[in-house]
Parts: structure tokens; C-alpha cells; sequence
């Protein structure tokens, strides 16, 4: 029991955002509407000093030596947390440099996103590796993008038949030898992996991730309702990409079975992502996420690829020197045959703005879904998610359209709107 207190403790503390993201200026950002989880404050301040918010309130106070901001009536958001990123800008976070990574932290930081997980796709133990060395390197050298709130594994462990962008020479079970090896590698970094449940030994390293206080996703599966549930008792906390390469009712004989969609809607205390881009899931579904699950169930993530940000064209899904060829078209990456989605091109902006025109959520549950949901979902939400005394001084600044103005982690400003 000693030994794995300590463990999970060292994996909380690794995974605590860089003190290169953290600024020891005062900050007063007035005159703006302040979004919190249960209301909008109007004029509106928030206080910040050492990287924390230590006031919000009505009206316009003094806070000498403060550097100002002001809002100029638009809104003052939490800003956006996204769980589940490959890159973004023509850089992937497996492209081999921690330069890459930061160039890509600094696309999505320009559109809202301070918390971002680097995500990892199928491939080589080498490349695997080399990403968690070069997380290390960026995680130090990051004061200009998103702050790195730990990996995403997402791939080998996934059902063959459901492998989608994903490249079919590196999807594998599960093997104690194999996991071990990853998690003897980057267990200080990791904070959350994606797999099938159905796969044998799933179960097993469920368990061992619950240990360490790693969030575990359904991925890529065709598993059973019954599997689903036995997942969910394991430790998995949440299903990826909802409705995206994720099972559904199938029959066998005059039997139908309810698979990982219809038990996403039947445990309540499931998270469920949703790629919010317009194109992966369409508006139905989106009011029926929204509907069924509530926005403090609803996870918003952009799965964007390099490509987000980028004019359309020939891309690539991974790494520059073992990715998967794709194609950028109609706001979405696909393979190059056109017979499957392989990662988004969204932004987290984008993605509240699709939710309020196309998924019929109101401006308070779309930030909730890129906010205090995923923080609620990696156990963050202590000192992110919301704008409150007391939490990390992650925020931005956006209009009525959603187009950000100013980001702001931990105190500094890293981004502002010319």
C-alpha cells in the first residue's frame, strides 16, 4: 500500500504544470463579462498575482502595481482544456523535437486552448520513447504555448478492426512485458491511455493505471455492452471519440446486442469525448450527447492533427518519419481513399462555437465541456476548470463569436489578438 501511495504521489507531482508557466506579476483584467459554472458576472474583474486568481468580483477595484488588462466588455473564460491533441500548425507532438511541441502548444494557445495533453498515436516503442524524452525537454522549455498537463497514449492497444488512421503495423494486445516497459519509461508523464476493453490483459492494465492515477479511455473498440460495463468497473473513466470507430448495437442470429455507445449513455458517471468539429459527429448527435449526458459529462476534444491551422492538402497523421499519410478536405483530415477520418483539423474554439449553432448547448455548458469537465475528468479540477479563488490563473479573453482576444496561463500572458 506504501509503495503505491508513493507512486501515485510522484505521478500528481510530475504532472503538475511547469514553473516556466508561471508568472509572479500582478494582473487585473477588468471591464468583462466573467464566466463562472454557474453564472455570468458583468463588469467584472479578476484579480491574479504568483500565477493565481485571488479575487473575482463586480465592478472595477484597485490593485496597485497590477498590470492591466482590459476586457472591453467581452467575455473572461476559464481557459479551454483539451485532453486529446495530436498538434496543430504543421507540427505533431511525435515529431521527434520538443520544438515541434511547442510550436504546436502555441497554434492551440492562440485559439484558447492553456491546458493541452500531447497525444500519442500507434507506433514504434522508439517513437514512443523519443516523444516521452522530448515531452520532458518541452515541458522545461514551454512559456510561449498551451502548458503540457501530461501524455495521452492513444494506440497499440486498440481492436485490428477498429483501428481507422490508425497505422495496422503497431496495433497490438496488451502483454504485462510490453506495458511494464512503457510505464517503467513514461510513468511520471503519462496521465491518461486509450484502449479497447476487450482486448485480453486490458482489464488487468486498467487496474494498474487506476494505481497510478492514470485516466483510462475505451478506444477503438468493438466491445459489448457487458464488456463496457466490466471496463467501467476496472477503471475506465471515459470513451474517446464518442460515435468515432466506438461499437453500437449489432445482431447476431435474432439477438441484438448494445455495445460502448449505449453504455456511454447508461453509466451515468461515464465521460464521453466529443469531437465538436461539425464533421465527425453531426448536429443530431450532438443534441443527443448533449441531451443524454449533460455538459458536466460531456468532454470537448479537438483530436486535431498537424494540420490544424493549416490550408487544405496532403498531411501527415504521427510522426514526420513514420506517420500515416492523410488528406486535409471539407475541415477534416480523412486517408487518402476517403474511407475514414483520421484526426481532426479543429481548434477549442471551434468546437464551443459548433456546440452552441450546431449541438443546441447555451455559452455556459459549451465552455463547462472544454473547462471544468475534462478538469473534473483528470482529477485537476482543484486548481483548474474554473475561474475562481484560489485556482491557477488559466484564462482567456473572448467576443460573442467565440474569436479569442488574450490567453493567459498561469499569470503570464502568452497570447494576445493584435
Amino acid at each position: 500500500m506504501k509503495k503505491i501511495f508513493i507512486t501515485a504521489l510522484i505521478g500528481i507531482l510530475s504532472l503538475s504544470v511547469s514553473n516556466a508557466q508561471t508568472s509572479n506579476e500582478k494582473l487585473k483584467i477588468f471591464n468583462g463579462k466573467v464566466i463562472t459554472p454557474y453564472s455570468i458576472i458583468d463588469n467584472a474583474c479578476v484579480l491574479v498575482e504568483n500565477g493565481k486568481i485571488i479575487d473575482v468580483r463586480a465592478g472595477n477595484v484597485d490593485f496597485s502595481g497590477a498590470k492591466e488588462i482590459d476586457a472591453k466588455g467581452k467575455y473572461i473564460s476559464p481557459g479551454f482544456i483539451d485532453t486529446h491533441c495530436h498538434g496543430g500548425g504543421g507540427h505533431d507532438f511525435m515529431d521527434g523535437t520538443p520544438q515541434a511541441m511547442i510550436k504546436a502548444a502555441e497554434l492551440h494557445a492562440k485559439h484558447g486552448t492553456t491546458l493541452i495533453y500531447p497525444t500519442s498515436a500507434s507506433c514504434s516503442d522508439k517513437t514512443l520513447f523519443e516523444m516521452f524524452d522530448n515531452y520532458r525537454k518541452a515541458d522545461k522549455m514551454n512559456t510561449t504555448g498551451a502548458a503540457f498537463g501530461g501524455i495521452h497514449i492513444e494506440g497499440g492497444y486498440l481492436n485490428k478492426k477498429m483501428s481507422g488512421g490508425q497505422d495496422p503495423r503497431y496495433v497490438i494486445d496488451p502483454q504485462p512485458e510490453h506495458y511494464n516497459k512503457i510505464l517503467e519509461k513514461g510513468g511520471d508523464i503519462i496521465a491518461r491511455w486509450s484502449m479497447a476493453p476487450e482486448l485480453p490483459g486490458a482489464l488487468d492494465l486498467a487496474r494498474e493505471l487506476r494505481k497510478r492515477n492514470i485516466q483510462t479511455s475505451m478506444a477503438h473498440t468493438a466491445a459489448l455492452y457487458d464488456e463496457a460495463v466490466d471496463a467501467f468497473d476496472a477503471g475506465f473513466s471515459s470513451i474517446t471519440h464518442f460515435y468515432s470507430l466506438t461499437s453500437t448495437v449489432t445482431r447476431k442470429d435474432a439477438l441484438r446486442y448494445a455495445g460502448v455507445i449505449e453504455a456511454g449513455y447508461n453509466l451515468d458517471n461515464l465521460y464521453v469525448e466529443a469531437i465538436a468539429d461539425g464533421v465527425h459527429l453531426p448536429s443530431p448527435l450532438l443534441k443527443l450527447i448533449y441531451k443524454v449526458k449533460g455538459a458536466d459529462r460531456v468532454v470537448l476534444v479537438t483530436d486535431a492533427m498537424r494540420g490544424a491551422g493549416m490550408p487544405d492538402g496532403k498531411s501527415i497523421l504521427g510522426s514526420l518519419e513514420d506517420g500515416v499519410p492523410v488528406i486535409i478536405e471539407d475541415g477534416v483530415a480523412k486517408l487518402p481513399d476517403r474511407s475514414s477520418f483520421a484526426g481532426s483539423v479543429a481548434t477549442t474554439d471551434r468546437l464551443v462555437r459548433t456546440y452552441m449553432t450546431k449541438g443546441g448547448a447555451n455559452l455556459l455548458d459549451a465552455v463547462q465541456m472544454l473547462t471544468l469537465s475534462p478538469a473534473k475528468l483528470m482529477k485537476i479540477d482543484d486548481a483548474k476548470g474554473s475561474i475562481a479563488k484560489g485556482k491557477d490563473a488559466d484564462i482567456i479573453i473572448f467576443d460573442e463569436n467565440i474569436n479569442v482576444q488574450a490567453t493567459i496561463v498561469g499569470g503570464r500572458i502568452i497570447y494576445e489578438a493584435r
